[in-house]
């Protein structure tokens, strides 16, 4: 009743034309693919003991997860352009059951680059998810409160994140499972699997408007211009590339960083640690969404993305609780900077929105390559030290709340 409400008057358009019902069942796509990622990082320390690898090898999750969403973005987009928002949702739910259904011969057969395959099937699906969902949601409404509507929708991508890890204490790290068994996995991707199919069912059955990006800046002049000359939308290129890779670096070795801090965490508790970060995620994204009522997004962000590299700096220079406290504390402030640098670099591009949507999400390869770079100074060096990369990604991101963002003629 709540997002209801709140949706009502968010999704209105100029000429009073309400979106309750689209705004309501796509922002379920956002709380689906938070499960999803919210089990991959616990995935990361449960297969280097399950399946002995190391700490970069482990990366090569995050490796194919997002990877996918490099190369299947450009083609989703231009599949959408085509045919429409709802087939590519629909194509996107499809692709994401079957990657959590070979999960099951995966862990049947404890092949470790089965997994990787498996999750780059999934992965490509929310791809096709957030190539949709993310445009849409921002054109669902008035053009000047797109970021806010974002932001609210992606407040359930939070949701789903903490309860990922919640499942991944409780299944993974029990006492059933152990020496190599993965039952437990296998058991959570079927039911995943079955979920996903269920609400394809539903899309397929409810029927959702088109939206046109008709050129509402037309009179300004903007869309006729090239996309690439929206400055605005190529930086935010760079400063989404930066923040995934901060984002799934940091949860990637999270585990790893607790267990290791000498404070006698071991892998449950750093899991439920982890999840707990991740509420703190989704309030982040609620109260970032409140304050943007008073507060313009990009200086917003600026803020937040500043606190991040103070706080990335105690975890590197210190190594105690109140280092893994304030490692917790990064998730709240890095909540809102997704969904605002990508409705900032889409904002008045106009008949070029579903492009910059692909272009933006292509970015998200940051999530596949730095994990890998921190999980090699991690095996060399110590996990501590591989948090200098997400504070100089963060360095990045307060630069384009700074100066970025702004949309130059």
């Amino acid at each position: 009743m709540a997002l209801t409400s709140v949706a009502s008057k968010t999704v209105a358009t100029d000429t009073g034309k309400s979106y309750v019902i689209p705004f309501v069942l796509v922002t379920s796509l956002f709380f689906l693919w938070g499960t999803a990622y919210g089990l991959l990082d616990v995935l990361n320390k449960h297969f280097q003991e399950t399946l002995n690898v190391t700490k970069a090898r482990s990366t090569l999750l995050q490796g194919a997860y997002f990877g996918a969403y490099f190369l299947i973005a450009l083609p989703a987009g231009l599949f959408m352009n085509r045919y429409g928002y709802k087939k590519g949702i629909i194509i996107g739910l499809l692709l994401y059951a079957a990657g959590a259904f070979l999960f099951y011969p995966a862990a049947e057969n404890l092949n470790f680059n089965f997994f990787l395959l498996a999750l780059f099937i999934l992965a490509s699906g929310l791809t096709c998810l957030e190539t949709a969902a993310n445009p849409y949601i921002s054109v669902l409404g008035k053009p000047e409160s797109g970021a806010f509507r974002l932001n609210l929708a992606q407040s359930f991508n939070g949701v789903g994140s903490f309860i990922g890890p919640i499942i991944g204490a409780a299944l993974f790290f029990g006492d059933n499972e152990q020496g190599g068994n993965l039952d437990s996995v296998k058991l959570v991707y079927i039911i995943i699997g079955v979920v996903v199919l269920v609400i394809a069912g539903l899309f397929v059955r409810t029927p959702l408007p088109e939206i046109i990006e008709e050129d509402s800046h037309a009179i300004a002049g903007t869309a006729s211009k090239p996309l690439f000359k929206h400055t605005n939308f190529t930086n935010a290129i760079i400063a989404q590339f930066f923040y995934v890779a901060a984002q799934v670096g940091i949860a990637a070795l999270f585990i790893n960083y607790c267990t290791e801090s000498g404070n006698g965490i071991d892998n449950q508790r750093a899991s439920y640690l982890l999840s707990i970060s991740l509420i703190l995620f989704t309030i982040g994204r609620f109260v970032g969404t409140a304050l943007m009522r008073k507060i313009e997004a990009n200086k917003l962000l600026t803020i937040y993305a500043l606190a991040s590299v103070v706080l990335s700096l105690v975890v590197v220079v210190s190594k105690s609780l109140f280092s893994v406290y304030a490692l917790m504390a990064i998730f709240f402030f890095e909540s809102i900077m997704f969904p605002t640098i990508f409705a900032l670099g889409v904002k008045d591009v106009g008949v070029h929105t579903k492009k910059a949507s692909s272009f933006i999400i292509m970015s998200i390869v940051g999530g596949a390559l730095m994990p890998y770079v921190m999980g090699l100074m991690a095996d060399k060096s110590s996990t501590s030290f591989s948090y200098l990369v997400p504070l100089f990604c963060f360095l990045i991101v307060a630069w384009y709340g700074w100066k970025g963002y702004k949309v130059k003629d």
